[in-house]
Order: structure tokens, then sequence, then C-alpha cells
């Protein structure tokens, strides 16, 4: 299991701040849309240059029409990252058409689908899709496992059923980790450190505990050594 740590505050100081806090660890931080549309790809480069050996998750969960998605996965593995993410709703035509962009490139980064995000409720979730979670997110995996990638983006508590599915070499990565039962915030289906070891998943994502604590180096050794 690996922690990714997300990279979520107000301003890009306020990111690079904690990234220098936090240098000397063996880590992922995630990338999202809010600081790579303030930051842009500037944030990459100085994310690398604190570190060289962080790895880098670009989490712009891309949407789009199958060409069109290629051609910012292309983009995505030119600006350095090490892993993105797409959206598995966005259909199998347009995954395949990724990943035969991606493996024209040597050593290409980890590319995963989002499932079902971890902001949805059950009543939600099939307001929109007319399936419950589970079963729609087992369909999600399979079509991301038969497209070639190389894993999903699901909540814990799908980790081992998508596992089951597809393949036990088929990654996860989990948002909505509050390690030690902090508060849940925004989001709806979220678990601890011991429940996300209990059900296999491969990348953690914690945001909030970490940058909200007054010693974020500390919670992440923590973290680290419990992982």
């Amino acid at each position: 299991m690996k922690l990714c740590v997300a990279l979520d505050l107000p301003s890009k100081e306020e990111n690079l701040t904690l990234i220098r806090q936090l240098k000397s660890e063996n880590i992922w931080l995630k990338v999202g849309l809010r600081s790579f549309i303030r930051d842009g790809a500037s944030l990459l480069k100085e994310i690398k240059d604190i570190n060289p050996a962080f790895k880098i998750f670009l989490d712009l969960k891309i949407h789009d029409i199958p060409n069109t998605m290629a051609d910012s996965a292309e983009s995505m593995i030119g600006l350095g990252v090490d892993m993105f993410n797409v959206h598995a709703s966005s259909g199998v035509k347009a995954m395949r058409m990724v990943m035969a962009r991606v493996n024209t490139f040597a050593n290409p980064p980890i590319v995963l689908a989002v499932t079902a995000l971890t902001s949805f409720d059950n009543k939600s979730f099939e307001a929109i899709y007319n399936k419950s979670i589970t079963h729609k997110v087992v369909d999600f995996a399979k079509d991301t496992y038969e497209s070639g990638l190389h894993g999903v983006v699901c909540s814990v508590y799908e980790s081992q059923i998508i596992k089951a599915h597809t393949s036990e070499n088929f990654l996860t990565l989990t948002p909505g980790i509050r390690p030690f039962g902090e508060g849940a915030n925004d989001q709806e289906r979220v678990a601890d450190l011991a429940k996300a070891k209990d059900e296999k998943s491969d990348f953690i994502v914690v945001g909030r505990p970490i940058y909200h604590n007054n010693d974020p180096l500390g919670v992440v050794k923590k973290i680290l050594e419990n992982i």
C-alpha cells in the first residue's frame, strides 16, 4: 500500500510549503483539478524540483470523446506525470484508445479509471446510473480491466470486490481515507487505515487529516509506519 497526499490547499504556495515539509518521505502527491487549473504545469516542475523522487498523480478525471481523451493522455505524459486517470463512464472505446496511445511511449505512466466518486451515496448514484454503486462499479471495473488500464479509483468498500471480478494485481486507488477516524467532511464512503488494509487497497489518498494538522510530517510518518 502506498500513500498519496492530496494537494488541495487554497494556494500554490500553501501546497509547496506542505510539500517542502514532506520532502524526505517516500510518498505520491496528488495534483487535482483545482490546483492544476490554478497553477498549471509549473506546479509539477516545482514539485520535482523539491524532490525528484516524488511520484505525481495528476487527478483530472478525463471524460470526453475518444480521440480527445487520447490526445489529452499524450499531453499528460508529456508533463512527466507518473499516474493519471480517466472516467470509466467514457466507455470501452475511449479507454482502449487512451491505452493505445499510452502504450506507444517507453515507461508509460499508470492509468486508472474513476468508477463512482466517493461523494456519492447509493441514492444519489442510482439517480444517475440506475444501478446500485456496488453493481455498477463492478461493471465499470470489468470494462476498465478489459480495456487494458492498470486499475481503478474506487472507495475502500469496493476494492476487494473489484479485485475478485478482475485480478488481484488490478490496482485500486481509494480516496476518502481518514487514517485514524477523522471526520468525513464532504465525502460519503470514507474509511480508516485499518479498513483500507483489510480491503487490499493499493493506494490510499489522504488530504485534510494531513494538511489540517499542526504537524503534517508527523501524521505522514504515522501513516507510513502503519502501512
